[in-house]
């Protein structure tokens, strides 16, 4: 079984015959403890064209020191990364296989760098004798295996991690003196990163680099010239392919909101070939967009059982003892399990399947030989207000729809249609806004919080109807429904709430100067931004 360390580190050059300076009574660092010295036999993994490294992933299967066994190291923000473990084995464990998979697809992982450290380690302890951070100084000797045993080359580093829990700032007040001690920041992000560099064979490091750039951002130069609507759109779409290969770990992996965030680059992916449609042809976007809505859907699944088991237990939490009659929270909690039975395997079940494989496939093709319309060469500016103004004009219809619907499952439905597009415009408008500025986010923010007002409602359907389907099992079992029936009383007031609140925000969200400024030139020489 895996587990995950989330690391907050700095990694630092140590010259040549240098030593580290002593941190004793640096940022409430009380003492520096001894910890000994450590051999750390490391064999690094990636495929033949690094497509693990052009995305700042190592992979490794370590020997020695306390944590011996298979590593993957994952970004996860300024001098952090997640490194998930397992134990020690001759082959990949297949859970850390499925975590690269959506980078690696297909490709054969095989061992690309074998890295020896001798580890001197410190303790950095407060005052009470708690852990701050831990200091190592590492001897490295890196010797390139692939595509041959090259000549090995030889470096000292420092590195800072903190305790778990630690505070960030640690490594902010540490630094000047590290920096004093004749040490400076890293220029490589790892030891790996430094090893490749430094036992690149020059006659294709070239090479190699142009496909580690390829394999990041699934792009070609050239494209679409910078300055165009084409540009424009690509730069966002790549942003929304390169977040769902970036996210599939995470969904894997279970981690807060991932799978929604997820969901959300699949949608923006979908609302950008719709909105762009003059600049990427459709041909080749609407199959895509037929998968990404399956993909989705699928994601979708495990995803709008939590928000609706979070919604009904925030309306149980709101109810006073008193009304709470039976054993509620109980079968609300059977419920809820009965739901989840199975959804989390299915899902695991997509990301492993040859569809999803193909749809990253393709994703990247797309990314890398655009199907741009002549319209992509445009300047972005006319194009993109043409774009966003079309997807107001779609929501403009719908909400006047649902202002005129009766009270009732027509008004319903009517918002709910009016909320998927309150999205699309307000996605529309965020990728625009590199080209349109402060404009485009400002009516972004209002179509946001249109869509929240919608889609607050549409969540009270929902958990209306959940209210119900629990009553009557309530009812079935002879137990008392009470507290259902106020729960549902509450979501119905509140969503006549929603209801009486649409026509103001709507009536402020259409004023005609929030598309005026997005038309609107800016004088010579100023910005938008």
């Amino acid at each position: 079984m895996a587990d995950t360390v989330r690391e907050v580190e700095r990694k630092y050059e140590v010259p040549d015959g240098g030593r580290l300076p002593d941190l004793t009574g640096a940022a409430g660092v009380a003492e520096v403890v001894d910890q000994g010295t450590a051999t750390l036999d490391a064999t690094y993994y990636d495929t033949a064209d690094q497509r693990l490294a052009a995305h700042g992933v190592t992979l490794r299967r370590r020997t020695g020191g306390g944590d011996a066994g298979w590593h993957l190291k994952l970004p996860a923000g300024p001098d952090a990364r997640d490194e998930i473990r397992a134990p020690l084995s001759d082959t990949l464990p297949a859970e850390l296989a499925a975590l690269v998979r959506s980078r690696v697809r297909d490709a054969e992982l095989v061992p690309l760098v074998r890295l020896l450290s001798e580890r001197d380690v410190r303790h950095l302890v407060d005052a009470d004798g708690a852990l701050l951070a831990e200091l190592s100084a590492d001897r490295v000797t890196a010797r390139r295996l692939t595509p041959g045993p090259g000549e090995p080359v030889r470096w000292t580093e420092a590195e800072v991690e903190l305790a778990p829990g630690g505070d960030p700032a640690l490594l902010d007040a540490l630094e000047p003196h590290l920096t004093r001690g004749g040490v400076r920041r890293a220029a490589a992000a790892s030891k790996l990163a430094r090893a490749l560099t430094e036992t690149a064979d020059p006659a294709g490091a070239e090479e190699r680099a142009g496909a580690g750039e390829r394999a990041k951002t699934g792009a070609t130069a050239g494209a679409a010239a910078e300055g165009t609507a084409g540009a424009t759109v690509l730069d966002y779409v790549r942003a929304q392919i390169a977040a769902v290969v970036a996210l599939d770990p995470a969904v894997r992996l279970d981690a807060p909101d991932a799978v929604h965030r997820m969901r959300v680059a699949t949608r923006r992916l979908r609302s950008a070939f719709r909105s762009f449609r003059k600049v990427l042809d459709r041909a080749a976007t609407d199959p895509l967009a037929d998968e990404l809505k399956w993909l989705a859907g699928e994601l979708g699944i495990d995803r709008d059982r939590e928000v609706l088991t979070a919604r009904l237990e925030e309306r149980l939490r709101e109810l006073p003892d008193e009304l709470r009659a039976g054993p509620v929270a109980a079968r609300l909690g059977a419920w809820a399990r009965e739901r989840r039975g199975g959804t989390r395997d299915r899902l695991l079940g997509v990301l492993d399947g040859d569809r999803y494989l193909a749809l990253l496939n393709a994703l990247d093709a797309l990314s890398a030989d655009p199907p741009l319309r002549p319209a992509a060469a445009r300047p972005p500016e006319d194009l993109l207000v043409e774009a966003v103004e079309r997807d107001y004009r779609r929501l403009a219809a719908l909400v006047t729809t649902a202002l005129a619907a009766p009270p009732g499952q027509d008004r319903d439905l009517a918002m709910h249609e009016a909320r998927k597009e309150a999205k699309r415009a307000r996605y529309a408008a965020e990728a625009a806004r590199p080209a349109l500025g402060r404009p485009a986010k400002a009516f972004a923010d209002l179509m946001t919080g249109l869509q929240e007002l919608l889609g607050d409602h549409q969540d009270s359907c929902v958990a209306r109807r959940a209210l119900r389907e629990l009553a009557e099992q309530a009812h079935t079992a002879g137990v008392s429904a009470f507290a259902f029936g106020v729960m549902y009383g509450r979501e119905e007031a509140l969503a006549a709430r929603r209801e009486a609140e649409l026509p103001a925000l709507w009536a402020e969200a259409s004023r005609e100067k929030h598309r005026a400024a997005l038309r609107r030139r800016p004088r010579r020489g100023a910005s938008r931004r």
